[in-house]
């Protein structure tokens, strides 16, 4: 069995990545370029060989069995390696290309990601770039997955960490942000306790952000405000400033896109007694996976800028 294994064809590794992902027998075909006859010979070839079931088949479809998920997983991180070789081996060959697909959370891709990508772009224009922001656990369950070179993120409490490269990254503080006619714009300081009858929009639990604040209502001895539409989009917290009473909470990278030029919103900012801090993200990724040249450009252009952000905080703070 052993030797068998040593031997599998990168095609049957990814038919049976393929169909772990899709968990339809006819897609896995298709993304690999098979029939479907073909492909079912190939999988029951290879039960037989290994004397196990890999799926099991039920009426939705396709699901691994445990011997199914763990030969799942290696083949996901092997195909993921051989495709990696043939992009970085063409774009050697072709000048500057390829891809990197990067996540992160909101405030890590506007204050170092986005910085990143832009000046990639400038020195290699024909890079593709992928990036998603999100959540950290939507974060961390796609590069556990594979769909990410690297992500700016909270480490998953499930995760294994010794699985990861894992650089320090930043915290981040909560502000609260409202329309210029709030009712309670203008107050300084404004208290958790007087807030707490307007209506806010907060990320849902189990979001750090609103991890921070739970906390912080649960010090001032208040509970959380019950008038709450949950919401992580910039875009339907910028609606709700504008057409509403809300209190947002942001991070100090959304309230500088949306206050400084060219948006320059006709929103404030109220300001607390003391500051409400969030856990830091960190920069992740797979220790078994290779960077394309592509990503690990990326990956030092955020490195420099979060160097950079470093040492400006560090000259700000002995000046204060």
């Amino acid at each position: 069995m052993n030797l068998y294994l040593r031997s599998l064809r990168p095609v049957q590794l990814r038919l049976v990545a393929a169909i772990a992902r899709h968990g339809k027998l006819r897609l896995a075909a298709a993304s690999c370029g098979m029939t479907v006859p073909a492909a079912s010979r190939m999988l029951t070839d290879m039960e037989t060989q290994l004397n196990a079931a890999l799926f099991e088949r039920t009426a939705k479809g396709m699901r691994p069995t445990p011997s199914g998920e763990v030969l799942a997983r290696h083949a996901r991180k092997l195909t993921h390696d051989l495709d990696q070789m043939a992009q970085d081996f063409t774009a050697h060959l072709s000048g500057r290309g390829g891809s990197v697909r990067v996540g992160a959370v909101t405030g890590a891709a506007l204050a170092l990601v986005i910085p990143a990508i832009l000046r990639l772009k400038h020195e290699a224009p024909q890079v593709e770039v992928l990036l998603d922001v999100s959540s950290s656990s939507r974060l961390m369950w796609g590069l556990e997955r594979g769909e990410y070179d690297f992500t700016l993120s909270r480490l998953a409490p499930e995760a294994h960490a010794p699985d990861y490269e894992i650089s320090a990254g930043r915290d981040e503080s909560i502000l609260l942000m409202v329309r210029r006619g709030h009712p309670m714009a203008g107050r300084d300081p404004a208290a958790l306790a007087d807030l707490v009858e307007y209506p806010w929009t907060m990320q849902d639990r189990g979001a750090p952000i609103r991890h921070a604040l739970d906390i912080a209502f649960h010090d001032e001895g208040i509970a959380l405000p019950e008038n709450l539409i949950k919401t992580a989009s910039v875009v339907a917290i910028m609606a709700l400033l504008r057409d509403s009473d809300v209190i947002a909470v942001v991070t100090h990278e959304v309230a500088d896109l949306l206050l400084s030029p060219p948006f320059s919103a006709d929103l404030v900012l109220l300001r607390l007694p003391r500051p409400i801090v969030i856990e830091p993200y960190h920069i992740l990724r797979p220790r078994d996976r290779i960077l394309s040249a592509a990503a690990k450009r990326l990956l030092d252009l955020v490195e420099q800028n979060l160097a950079g952000m470093t040492v400006t905080n560090s000259v700000n703070a002995r000046r204060q």
